[in-house]
């Protein structure tokens, strides 16, 4: 007894050291990430104030995530749908939270397979080879930090989607969110209720809820609708009767409508089609392809009264036509394949805007221009390497806790598609669909695999 007593004092002055080691780990990239928020806010012309209470809101999260990191994840997933700004408030709370994982040890690198994250390490080294050639040093320490947050985001979450439980919160907050959003946005466009204007765009003829463009809010919406169909034929996570997942799915779907992107009602199709054929052949999935059929129509039926309702049919057929600055943006394109043939090592991460008169409007001109070919190669061999990933679940019906593979497979190809012609580097839910695919293998693994 003496020796332990001896000994305690000193215990207890290591415990302290320790946790302020902890402490100090986790306020130095806070602070780093403050700072970078900070820049990008300031760039927006966002007030002082706002930035101070960002810092202070940062803080926070810090303390909450060390306190309930569960429920830090879920404040973080809440957020998810809000993006006015980059970086927007979901990548403060999540690479806090992500630092409080890797400190705590509660991010786990072998839930990620090998591919993807030695695809994320070479296109990161890239970027950093590439940010000597750019134009303006500042810009491009912040699109970086920007990326180098999602691709972390996307190593985390096989790291938190390891229980049918945390995937079922995922779930319910992601489905949510979109949902809320879909109906804030479809509702603006038609009924002038307080700050209706902040949820449209384009002078009030194209719905983009909580997001700054129609262009990612309606394919952000798209992996929500799959994930819901897939839940609606098959349920495993939520507890919600049908009828209700209809409606919702019906909320979702006049959201991806009432965008009016192009882009989105392409990357919706594209999941659609993907996903009746998934189910269609598999084992005994004629029931369920007939099911899914089903539901399409009611859909069709739900989105067609809509339209004839709200009397948006001759804006719709104007926007699936040719539109006048299409040619602008594929000469935007056309330009970014001569930026990589004068730059082989690229012209660094979020230079493309200043040598082109508009974005890119492609993920694969993006990476092209600004890493270089070995940018491209690396992330064509990133995303259609998580694609296979995909085919494979869908195919062995390996879902990830629970989140339908077909859903996930489905979402993934409409994401691709959309890629071609929007730069969808810096889309959120991106990185969280890539993730949970490849949470998949970390879930067969543990035998958590429900029957097809």
């Amino acid at each position: 007894m003496p020796t332990i007593a001896a000994r305690t004092p000193l215990h207890r002055e290591s415990r302290r050291l320790r946790r302020a080691a902890v402490a100090a780990a986790l306020l130095a990239p806070a602070a780093l990430l403050g700072a970078v928020i900070a820049i990008g806010l300031r760039g927006n012309d966002v007030p002082g104030w706002a930035v101070l209470a960002g810092g202070l809101c940062l803080l926070g999260t810090l303390a909450l995530a060390v306190a309930r990191y569960d429920t830090a994840v879920a404040l973080g997933f809440l957020t998810f749908g809000f993006v006015r700004v980059e970086p927007a408030p979901a990548d403060a709370i999540f690479a806090v939270i992500i630092a409080v994982a890797i400190v705590t040890g509660r991010m786990n690198l072998r839930t990620t397979p090998a591919g993807p994250a030695l695809a994320i390490s070479v296109f990161l080294a890239l970027n950093l080879i590439a940010c000597l050639e750019a134009v303006d040093p500042g810009r491009a320490a912040l699109f970086m930090g920007v990326t180098v947050y999602l691709c972390a985001f996307a190593l985390w979450v096989p790291s938190w989607v390891n229980t049918r439980e945390h995937a079922r919160t995922l779930l319910r907050i992601y489905v949510g969110i979109a949902v809320i959003s879909a109906a804030l946005g479809s509702l603006a466009l038609f009924v002038a209720f307080p700050f209706h204007d902040q949820f449209t765009y384009f002078t009030g003829t194209r719905a983009r809820g909580l997001f700054r463009d129609p262009n990612v809010f309606g394919p952000f919406l798209v992996p929500a609708a799959m994930m819901l169909t897939q839940e609606l034929l098959e349920p495993r996570l939520l507890r919600s009767g049908r009828l209700l997942k209809a409606a919702m799915l019906g909320v979702l779907a006049c959201g991806i409508l009432f965008s009016y992107s192009r882009g989105a009602w392409l990357n919706y199709a594209v999941a659609i089609v993907t996903m009746g054929a998934v189910l269609a052949l598999r084992r005994g999935g004629g029931g369920r392809a007939l099911l899914f059929l089903g539901v399409l129509l009611v859909g069709a039926v739900a989105v067609v009264a809509s339209i004839q309702f709200t009397g948006q049919l001759d804006f719709l057929q104007e926007r699936a036509q040719f539109q006048s600055y299409d040619n602008q943006r594929f000469g935007a394109q056309s330009g970014g394949i001569e930026l990589a043939e004068r730059n082989p090592i690229g012209i660094g991460p979020g230079q493309f805007e200043l040598a082109a008169p508009i974005s890119a409007h492609s993920t694969y001109v993006r990476a092209l221009a600004e890493q270089g070919v070995l940018g491209f190669m690396v992330i064509v061999a990133l995303l259609y390497g998580t694609l296979l990933m995909a085919l494979r679940n869908a195919a062995k019906g390996w879902d990830t806790y629970g989140i339908g593979s077909a859903a996930l497979f489905a979402s993934w190809c409409g994401i691709l598609a959309n890629s071609i012609f929007v730069d969808t580097l810096h889309w959120r839910h991106l990185w969280l669909v890539a993730g949970l695919i490849w949470a998949a293998q970390a879930s067969s693994s543990a035998g958590t695999r429900p029957l097809r």
